[in-house]
């Protein structure tokens, strides 16, 4: 008896736990990472790794800035963790590990430790992650996981992650050193960027739209108010 999660049971757990309508622009944004992170649980070569977990917690922060109301987000974040049988917590701790690591590090050591080619003491968990990674053939590559790698990169240097030299350089260390290909890492982070972009600019019309709504019912307001002058009489 086949008892694999589908994608259905995903989503109808998802909003049988966050019961609020979600505002129609970030509907997809919801629904796209949470198929994707269905899709990579039920496969038997993934396993969870505090980078794939700094890539959904940076995917899910970029592309919900900007949500209303604002207090529903962390609700849609742990429904969808809740809804692929994770611990939101846990991805939560994770990334903030990471991020703080990143900080405190020089990009040159980030990368050549991330890529294999220097181990740093800061954190041990994190060092066999990688070093399991760099030595699993079968290792299960994933959007998530590069985004992750991005977000390190981003926390320790953000002006080398604008520098396309810069940043192909960095990309090819770290994938030749985990034994990943650097051409899917790219392409993925390329999407990545360009998604980034076309959902601000899609915020940005949203919200001259609903600045242009808000002066009309101002103005419609402003004149339904103002008393009219009643004509003189000149008989």
């Amino acid at each position: 008896m086949n008892n694999v999660r589908t994608v259905s049971d995903t989503k109808r757990t998802f909003y049988s736990l966050h019961t609020r309508p979600i505002n129609t622009i970030y509907r997809r944004v919801v629904e796209e990472l949470m198929v994707e992170m269905h899709l990579l649980s039920v496969n038997v070569d993934f396993s969870y790794n505090p980078i794939y977990a700094l890539g959904v917690v940076t995917t899910f922060d970029r592309f919900m800035q900007g949500y209303q109301p604002e207090r529903d987000k962390e609700s849609i974040f742990q429904a969808i963790c809740q809804a692929v049988e994770q611990e939101p917590q846990r991805y939560r701790q994770d990334a903030e590990r990471l991020q703080a690591l990143a900080k405190s590090l020089a990009a040159n050591d980030l990368i050549a430790w991330l890529g294999q080619t220097n181990h740093l003491g800061q954190d041990p968990d994190l060092q066999v992650q990688l070093q399991a990674i760099a030595n699993n053939p079968q290792f299960k590559y994933n959007r998530l996981f590069a985004i992750g790698l991005f977000s390190l990169l981003e926390q320790s240097d953000p002006d080398l992650v604008k520098d396309e030299k810069q940043r192909t350089e960095a990309i090819k260390t770290i994938a030749a050193g985990l034994h990943l290909s650097d051409d899917k890492l790219n392409k993925d982070l390329e999407l990545y960027r360009s998604n980034l972009e076309k959902m601000s600019q899609a915020l940005a019309v949203m919200a001259d739209m609903l600045s242009a709504d808000r002066k009309k019912r101002e103005q419609r307001q402003q004149q339904s108010t103002t008393p009219v002058t009643p004509p003189t009489a000149n008989e």
